[in-house]
């Protein structure tokens, strides 16, 4: 299977030495930047753009990513209503950068803008409502009232596709763009395991009863911080019915369809996902076998 967009991360995050503030600060000043302005980071020819520290920077939210080899790399969060001039670049919507960026730059962006997007929201206790202050690189707040420490968090998503012999079911939801369908999704809620999760989704969309929940992949999602679990279920019956509050559409696909869509052979009124989702992963692989 070919790595999914935004995992396959390569950078070592050297979690047992970024509570070390002294190494961390030796670190810093040796130190290479991501930028980012309104979640987008810089690109410049079709790679993410690591920059020297700017003295400007100073007082910016600012996480550690983790060491390349032994280069230092962190991302910096930068203000303003108009976009930062940093010279040959340019800072990029993330969805549309992953199509043309290489993997590892993907990941590690993805990986950054999920701290910083975190950070931008918890800037005050949620125990005491009190300022917290960034520790560990980026990878806690503390309190500084109460002392309460806060992580930043990543919400598991089930995504699923059922398998009822050779056919398999995709559906489409009322928010997609226009001709899409795709696997199933939904959050895994408190008190759930994954297959739970999985049952009771497609229970809810589509009324439909399944067995065996089989696990496939994974895919950091940075939009803002999910992780989404890629899974097969084994549909005890082809009978659905949509529940027309989120899903509008669902078709049954034997495997020859999906093969010939996927090439491009057929040009219809649906379109199936497009290569930077993990469910485009989930309906290739399972056609390909």
């Amino acid at each position: 299977m070919s790595p999914i967009p935004f995992s396959g991360n390569p950078l070592d995050r050297a979690s047992e030495r970024r509570s070390d503030s002294a190494w961390l600060q030796a670190k810093a000043a040796a130190g290479l930047y991501l930028p980012f302005w309104q979640n987008r980071p810089f690109i410049a020819e079709d790679r993410v753009k690591f920059l020297p520290w700017r003295s400007e920077w100073e007082g910016r939210s600012c996480v550690f990513l983790g060491l390349d080899d032994t280069q230092p790399l962190f991302a910096v969060d930068l203000p303003g209503e108009s976009e930062p001039e940093l010279g040959e670049g340019a800072f990029q919507e993330m969805r549309a950068g992953a199509f043309f960026l290489p993997g590892r730059d993907t990941a590690i962006a993805g990986q950054a803008k999920a701290l910083l997007d975190w950070h931008k929201r918890h800037g005050f206790c949620p125990n005491c409502a009190s300022v917290t202050v960034l520790c560990d690189g980026g990878y806690r707040r503390l309190c500084s009232a109460c002392g309460a420490e806060h992580f930043p968090r990543t919400d598991p998503v089930v995504i699923m596709l059922p398998i009822f012999g050779n056919e398999c079911l995709v559906g489409r939801n009322q928010r997609f763009p226009s001709q899409l369908y795709s696997a199933f999704a939904g959050f895994v809620e408190p008190g759930e395991s994954m297959e739970e999760a999985v049952r009771r989704e497609l229970r809810e969309e589509v009324n439909l009863e399944t067995g065996v929940v089989t696990y496939h992949a994974a895919q950091p999602w940075p939009f803002p911080s999910s992780l989404m679990l890629g899974c097969y279920a084994e549909a005890l019956s082809r009978d659905f019915r949509i529940d027309r509050n989120e899903i509008e559409d669902a078709r049954w696909l034997s495997k020859d369809e999906v093969r010939t869509r996927l090439a491009g052979g057929i040009e219809d009124e649906m379109k199936l996902p497009v290569t930077i989702a993990i469910a485009h992963y989930l309906i290739r692989d399972w056609a390909s076998k």
